[in-house]
This record gives structure tokens, sequence and C-alpha cells, in this order.
């Protein structure tokens, strides 16, 4: 289960619409000041991304919340949308440079261009019919799993100086 917090910003029945901070990876990374990806997450700064999740605990607008997504589900998502565009892409090229030997055409390059964006067309239209059928399919939708507790921070107080710290 991926997990992130986010503030709830409005409900709606059993659906409430939430607010998460986009980060990038980059602030763990030890490359973060030579790396291409850092300069633009810098660039493009720290958005909120808004969703609406089902929220199952009954939260309320103002509450810090952390919003799950199944692993499993997020995996299967991304092979779809990079994976299935690529592979209809060289599939068809291939296909293309087959059949244009076969009908003997001198340059079979054309036939394969022609196939390689033919496949590719299908392909984002497949996806498009994907994410349709994804998006009304509870697996796929992020939930609210549970409220960000406000934690307590210990006050000490040094005994020797009488300071707190």
């Amino acid at each position: 289960m991926i997990e992130e917090s986010a503030i709830v910003v409005s409900c709606d029945g059993e659906f409430a619409e939430v607010e998460a901070e986009r980060r990038s990876t980059c602030g763990a990374c030890e490359a973060k000041g030579v790396c291409g990806t850092s300069v633009l997450a810098k660039a493009f700064g720290r958005r909120a991304v808004s969703m609406r999740v089902h929220n199952g605990i009954q939260a309320r607008p103002g509450e810090r919340v952390v919003v799950g997504l199944d692993s499993a589900m997020l995996n299967r998502a991304s092979l779809a949308a990079y994976l299935a565009p690529i592979a209809a892409l060289i599939i068809g090229g291939l296909f293309g440079d087959y059949m244009g030997s076969r009908l003997g055409f001198e340059n079979a390059e054309p036939v394969s261009i022609f196939f390689g964006l033919l496949g590719l067309f299908g392909a984002l239209l497949w996806l498009r019919w994907f994410s349709r059928r994804a998006g009304g399919d509870a697996r796929y939708r992020p939930v609210i799993l549970r409220r960000v507790e406000a934690r307590s921070v210990p006050v000490r107080w040094h005994a020797t100086s009488g300071d707190f710290g």
C-alpha cells in the first residue's frame, strides 16, 4: 500500500476531496544538486495535488489524513500507461516492415512508420478505454486510511541550567 498524507478539503457523501503536496524524491538523493530532475522539481515547485478519494472513516474538512493506494493497482496502471503504447509502436513498426517487404516495396520504411503510428494510436485508444474503466473500479481508487494524530513534542527541562530545551 502506498501512503501519502493529505488534508481533507470537502466531503460529499462517501467521498472526500483531499489535497496532498506534490513532492519529488530529490530530497533524499545525494545527486540532487546536479540532477536534471532536481532542477525540474525546483522549477515547478511544490504545488498541491487535489483528488477525490473514498472516505470510509468519515473524515471532516480540515483534518489531516493518510490516503492509500494499492501498489499492485498502481503498478498495473503504470504498465498500461507506459508499456502498452511503446509495445504497440514497436510491434506495429515491425509488422509494417514485414508487410512492406512481403508486398515488394523497395523501401519498407514508410510502411513501417505508418503501421507503427497506427499501433500507437490504437494503444492510446485502448488506454483511454482502460482509464475510463479503471476510474469506475474501486480497486484503482485511493482511500482514506486513517487520521493523522497531532503529536505532542516533549519538553525537557534542564535541571542544571534551569532552562527549557
